[in-house]
């Protein structure tokens, strides 16, 4: 018991103290428990035959599904538009961010809608720090809503039925967390934006790059074909702007927002490398003549690249045409950058000269292939620049709308519905086996199945009935022992990682429940959305060290915004959990 518990503590003092990883951390803990014989070889990695742990897995592969079909994308620009007024903003963002993540793990939510914010807040002139620390919240919140929402949760439910108690249904926890949503979304709508700085991200403080124009083409049976500009999401982009529309003959500058768009229309943008990047993920229009779409390149595998021509091209002073340039370097030019000035000339018409910047579409083995070669002096490829498969969205939902179904009805277990909802997203083309690998967090598995461990030897050696035991001889109700569970629990996600937390705390719990004589239930609830009820430091949720840097935010902050809020999930908790689960 004693090592057990100098571990813990060491850990604790560590995760909250120090910058060393947390799988570290929680994996150097479990190799002294074995090596110390607290638990043997078998029982310190039982943890990784969890479900839980496993389902978490498999829903990182669902959520990348999505992601690299367009669904994401779809619907945040069906969602977000361009609202007006402030609070209309939050609200278009937040409700959805939130109902997304009850159906998609909520880290996987808030990083793949990063990107999008902080496009959309620059159209509509805010500042993304008013939007990204409450769209973590949002994606905290909607997490609670379902079994799936979190990995707090499958922890949770995967360590019940460890024990021996029946397992939670994907939509039993909802009688919980659908009021602390609706209460907490009320809160960040109509509160936040008062508490929150007006302040630049990392970002915003990188001097500009240098712009392209590029010439898009409207897809003649695409969804943009007889929309206005501004409806189109073409109105005022992020990084770059639309100078002008060649329609057959006759060409159309300072194009207003309510021009409607023509099947075939030529669209002439000016802006970054990232307003190509930008435009790629927009459904209904293509890159018009680079012959991007004549490429034959699998779809997952395209990229965007820019390249400066050496002295050593052997295609200097011909144009793009005349190189055949395409079919020799298996790569479009969308468009070409050349001594501060953007070439405004149809593409193909260009003569190459040294120093020439090259913007174009092609696969990441051009990077390998030329970057050691003397064609161009550089070679650099944009991150996260492959553009969305559109045309695979509506099998990627079918395929989520079909997991959550089955998992609910009970027709299957969560843990079943999961493997054949990722078997299904790698067999129908939505993901490929290596962005499947690539796109999986195996930190957050290694720091989950390390905590079990922790977790265990804290039963094995009684120190869990120790601690509970304190507690009790202190507390005289069920009630006053569920609310210091719940305070405990959020105190330890404050400090070190949730998943840890859940599981430390688990076992306290549950020994709490017994020397009470009450049912467990209410306090493994109390603990499974404690745990998640991270928000007041960044290090307490995932979420909210992801949208540090990008919002520009300091601890105050959190500290402002986070402190109601976590009195607001305190109240809704011990209000609604002792009348859904009796002691």
């Amino acid at each position: 018991m004693l090592i057990t518990l100098i571990t813990i503590l060491a850990v604790l003092v560590a995760l909250a103290a120090t910058r060393i990883a947390p799988d570290v951390l929680l994996m150097g803990a479990v190799t002294v428990l074995i090596l110390t014989g607290v638990l043997t070889p078998a029982q310190a990695l039982s943890g990784f035959a969890n479900t839980g742990l496993w389902t978490v897995g498999l829903l990182y592969v669902i959520a990348i599904g999505l992601q690299e079909s367009g669904g994401i994308q779809w619907i945040a620009q069906t969602l977000f538009g361009e609202p007006r007024g402030s609070t209309t903003v939050r609200a278009r963002l937040l409700v959805p961010a939130a109902g997304l993540s009850a159906f998609l793990n909520n880290t996987t939510v808030v990083a793949m809608l990063i990107p999008a914010v902080q496009q959309w807040a620059q159209k509509l002139g805010i500042s993304p720090s008013k939007l990204l620390l409450p769209l973590s919240y949002a994606a905290i919140i909607g997490g609670t809503c379902t079994l799936i929402g979190t990995s707090t949760n499958l922890v949770i439910d995967g360590l019940l039925r460890q024990s021996g108690h029946p397992g939670l249904g994907i939509f039993e926890i909802a009688w919980v967390g659908v009021p602390l949503a609706v209460t907490g979304l009320a809160y960040l709508i109509f509160f936040s934006d008062r508490l929150l700085p007006t302040r630049g991200g990392v970002i915003d403080e990188l001097e500009r790059v240098r712009e392209y124009a590029v010439e898009f083409e409207v897809d003649p049976a695409g969804s943009i074909k007889g929309r206005t500009i501004a409806a189109a999401g073409l109105r005022s982009l992020a990084h770059g702007y639309l100078a002008e529309i060649i329609r057959g003959d006759q060409v159309l500058s300072a194009v207003g927002p309510d021009t409607r768009l023509e099947a075939g229309d030529r669209l002439m943008f000016v802006g970054s490398p990232d307003c190509a990047k930008e435009l790629r993920s927009i459904q209904g229009i293509y890159p018009a003549s680079a012959g991007a779409h004549k490429l034959d390149i699998q779809h997952h595998q395209r990229c965007l690249v820019e390249a400066v021509i050496s002295p050593d091209f052997q295609g200097i002073g011909k144009s793009i045409r005349e190189l055949q340039f395409r079919t020799r370097y298996r790569a479009a030019v969308l468009s070409v950058y050349r001594a501060g000035e953007t070439s405004e000339r149809k593409i193909g018409d260009v003569r190459l000269q040294v120093g020439d910047t090259l913007l174009m579409e092609t696969d990441r083995a051009f990077v390998k292939q030329y970057r050691s070669r003397r064609d161009f002096l550089l070679v650099s490829a944009l991150n996260d620049s492959t553009p969305p498969d559109f045309s695979k969205a509506p099998r990627a939902v079918m395929i989520l709308v079909a997991m959550v179904t089955t998992a609910a009805l009970g027709v299957l277990s969560m843990l079943e519905a999961a493997l054949l909802a990722a078997g299904a997203m790698l067999v129908s083309g939505c993901i490929t086996v290596a962005r499947a690998r690539n796109g999986i967090d195996y930190s957050v598995l290694i720091v989950i199945g390390a905590s079990f461990a922790l977790g265990a030897a804290m039963t094995e050696t009684g120190l869990a009935a120790s601690a509970a035991t304190m507690l009790t001889n202190n507390i005289a109700t069920p009630l006053l022992a569920l609310a210091v569970v719940y305070i405990l629990t959020a105190v330890f996600t404050e400090l070190i990682t949730n998943n840890a937390a859940a599981v430390l705390m688990f076992g306290i719990a549950v020994a709490v429940a017994e020397q009470l004589g009450v049912s467990p239930m209410p306090f493994v609830v109390v603990v499974m959305f404690a745990a998640s009820a991270a928000f007041m430091t960044p290090i307490g949720y995932q979420t909210n060290l992801m949208v540090m840097g990008p919002g520009g935010y300091r601890l105050a902050d959190y500290l402002r915004v986070g402190a109601p809020m976590s009195l607001l999930a305190f109240s809704v908790t011990m209000i609604f959990v002792p009348l859904i689960w009796k002691f």
